[in-house]
């Protein structure tokens, strides 16, 4: 054999031996395990929220329903007679308030229960009758609430109290003053409207919204 056939003969049984290295490297190398197809999962929970808004939990989250206020002024002439020396001698203490107030009006939306709202079956239609409407506050401007006149007889005591007395006598005869003007009817129309225009919001598309008869309402 010469030397060119020697060298080729080598070549041939150096690369034969790699392949069959290799070969066995292969078969003895662990293999990635098969591809499982996914499986569905034996137990699956959807949550679906439906269109049906809680029209009373909405409602009531107003709470107090301020509808309406009257800003109302009146002059207090408030007189505390005194006597003495067993009716004798006589003398009195004497105010004169300009009062300005603002008297708050409205519905208190707690009182509302499930019993006063009605859904229809196909949830297009809402009936809701209100609670009726009460002063809820008056208040008395401290900036335009003052005393015009402070007048005390020589004989007669002056009164500490006269004028915390003549501001209670204020805010009584204003919240009269402002229940004659019809307060509360206004009152009552506001808030039906607010809560008509709320609840139309909620996707309602016939909202209807009345006011308790009086025997229901409170005093």
């Amino acid at each position: 054999m010469n030397t060119g056939t020697r060298r080729s003969a080598l070549l041939a049984a150096i690369v034969g031996g790699a392949g069959l290295v290799g070969l066995t490297v292969g078969l003895l190398l662990p293999r990635a395990p098969p591809e499982l197809p996914s499986l569905p999962p034996l137990s699956s929970s959807v949550t679906v929220l439906r269109p049906t808004p809680d029209v009373v939990t909405a409602v009531r989250a107003l709470s107090r329903l301020e509808s309406t206020a009257f800003h109302m002024e009146r002059v207090i002439d408030l007189k505390d007679r005194q006597s003495r020396l067993f009716g004798l001698v006589s003398g009195e203490d004497a105010i004169l308030l300009v009062a300005v107030a603002d008297v708050t009006a409205g519905v208190d939306l707690a009182e509302l229960g499930p019993a006063d709202v009605e859904v229809s079956a196909d949830r297009t239609h809402v009936r809701i009758q209100l609670p009726r409407a009460a002063v809820f506050q008056t208040v008395l401007d401290s900036e335009h609430t003052y005393v015009h006149t402070r007048r005390t007889d020589l004989l007669a005591r002056r009164n500490e109290t006269l004028e915390t007395s003549a501001r209670k006598e204020a805010e009584h005869t204003l919240t009269q003053a402002a229940l004659s003007a019809g307060i509360l009817d206004k009152a009552d129309a506001q808030a039906r409207r607010v809560i008509r225009e709320l609840v139309t919001g909620l996707g309602f598309s016939e909202v209807e919204v009345v006011t308790r008869p009086p025997a229901e309402g409170r005093e």
